[in-house]
């Protein structure tokens, strides 16, 4: 075969696994479609709460998700997430990524212990 000079990008040669490959490589996983409108009031409010663009996409598209296998509406779940400050939404968003993450790690968040217990008096400060 003779090499040609051209201004084309070079082509990668083909492969004949990369058919089957690209066909296992999707086969365990399904496509899940969201409304535009729903993925962008879910992460708008998070955007709007504090939360880094990246976090905010995660956080939305695990909700979107658990919405559809509740067959619930995103925007009535993002409605009742209004209603809470940010600690609680804090809280609620940790419990969330928790249940989606492995088992062998959690996300938590430090509590300052207001109760005075009969150990505490013994402790030098």
């Amino acid at each position: 075969m003779q090499n040609l000079s051209t201004n084309l990008p070079p082509s990668s040669p083909s492969d004949s696994a990369e058919e089957v490959r690209s066909f296992f490589d999707k086969y365990f996983t399904s496509q899940i479609t969201f409304p535009v409108n729903q993925i962008d009031a879910v992460v708008g409010f998070f955007l709007k709460n504090g939360f880094d663009e990246q976090a905010a996409k995660s956080i939305a598209i695990v909700l979107l998700n658990q919405a559809k296998i509740d067959n619930v509406n995103p925007l009535q779940l993002v409605d009742t997430l209004k209603a809470m400050d940010s600690a609680q939404l804090s809280r609620v968003v940790t419990e969330i990524l928790n249940l989606y993450r492995e088992r062998s790690s959690s996300l938590g968040f430090k509590t300052i212990s207001t109760e005075e217990t009969l150990e505490s008096r013994n402790i030098a400060q």
